[in-house]
């Protein structure tokens, strides 16, 4: 190992696919780097926060998402106005740790995605909506944002971002683990034994809870949020030929790299499904939905990770305290063929984790800022298909 610099802070901001709040970290990175990979050795959180959107504001999110109907004086609006909740989320981790803003490097804001479209047969595009100039003026701290772009301009998807934090906070030698985020949607990064970063995977799986919370909101006319607990889908029954046309997408059968979004898998998909099966009632749709999130994160390790090779699976996001979800998630395990011996055991929370499972993608950004802060590049070819490791992001001084 090499010493590199004194520990310095770092913050972490976003808001995920789910739009279920911001959330906002401040982490410590130490010095200490490895002299392979480069990557830190010393990291600590020192506090975080979940902050919800401000109620009017969400709904005008949300109904953005779904309608993609929003002029441009809108979203030019909206961005300023994001800029300025996270600000005030993350004014709450300042105040929460006592920690001044001029003892932080920067923050790392990914914002919120509203807009997400993959590479096919050319670049693919995104956008992220949050302002940064507004949380550098709010703040007083420098902001690094738009991680994704610089990846997408090398020919990457972009996505997913997380896999080169998840290699710094979460690997255990001599353990394949894969971390199953199920958040809006479905993803895992595939950590080596080994720990070498060019054997790193990592890629969508699928739908997350977006769809289910978009269902039971609407099965509920507007009381629900989310499938609390797994409720609905537990009250009502997969529709297997439903199930088994819905695994037929293309998307589920493409190999890695690939990433998906609001823009496959959102309101769209759910009111396509629900003109063509007018009779399924929501119960049965959400449990079938539910089972497709499982079965198709499932079949994606059955795929495409390596056999014998995920001694532990861990999960992450709003998905994991989906009794309903985790129970589908795990039968499907067993039942796809995953690995010729016994399946790798499931497990959730911090204890399996090492952090608050809720805070690993702002922990994520607040580590994307420091490497972007040292010039370390962090994205992982092999992930996103890019032409070669970048360095991610842009910077807004103060």
């Amino acid at each position: 190992m090499t010493r590199a610099s004194s520990p310095a802070l770092f913050g972490g901001l976003l808001s995920g696919t789910s739009v279920d709040g911001m959330d906002a970290l401040l982490l410590e990175v130490g010095g200490e780097r490895e002299v392979t990979t480069g990557l830190p050795t010393q990291w600590r959180v020192l506090g975080y926060v979940s902050s919800p959107w401000p109620g009017s504001l969400r709904d005008e999110i949300l109904q953005t998402l779904h309608t993609r109907t929003a002029s441009l004086a809108a979203l030019t609006r909206l961005h300023g106005e994001m800029g300025e909740a996270m600000a005030g989320a993350f004014q709450q981790v300042l105040e929460a740790t006592g920690t001044q803003p001029e003892a932080v490097t920067a923050v790392g804001s990914h914002g919120q995605t509203f807009w997400h479209t993959p590479p096919h047969q050319g670049r693919g595009y995104t956008l992220q909506l949050g302002c940064p100039a507004t949380l550098a003026e709010r703040l007083g701290i420098p902001v690094v944002s738009d991680f994704r772009s610089r990846d997408m301009a090398a020919g990457g998807e972009g996505a997913p971002l997380v896999p080169w934090p998840d290699r710094v906070f979460f690997h255990r030698p001599g353990v394949g683990r894969a971390l199953q985020n199920l958040g809006g949607m479905g993803n895992v990064t595939y950590l080596p034994p080994h720990g070498a970063l060019d054997g790193i995977q990592a890629f969508d799986t699928g739908p997350g809870v977006a769809l289910l919370d978009a269902a039971a909101t609407q099965a509920s006319r507007g009381t629900l949020s989310c499938d609390l607990d797994g409720a609905l889908a537990r009250s009502g029954v997969v529709y297997a030929p439903l199930l088994e046309n819905l695994l037929a997408d293309p998307f589920f059968h493409t190999p890695p790299p690939r990433s998906t979004g609001r823009e496959t898998f959102g309101h769209a998909f759910l009111e396509r499904l629900r003109a063509a099966h007018p009779a399924l009632s929501w119960e049965d749709l959400l449990a079938t939905l539910t089972a497709l999130t499982a079965v198709a994160a499932a079949r994606s390790y059955r795929d495409f990770l390596p056999q014998g090779g995920v001694d532990e699976v861990v999960l992450t996001g709003g998905g994991a305290r989906n009794p309903a979800l985790v129970d589908a998630f795990v039968r499907a395990m067993e039942t796809e063929g995953v690995s010729h011996a016994a399946p790798p055991p499931v497990r959730t929370g911090a204890e399996a984790l090492g952090m608050d499972p809720d805070a690993r993608e702002a922990a994520a950004f607040a580590l994307l800022a420091w490497a972007h802060w040292a010039r370390v590049p962090s994205s992982l070819p092999q992930v996103t298909g890019a032409r070669g490791p970048r360095v991610l992001g842009s910077w807004t001084p103060v």
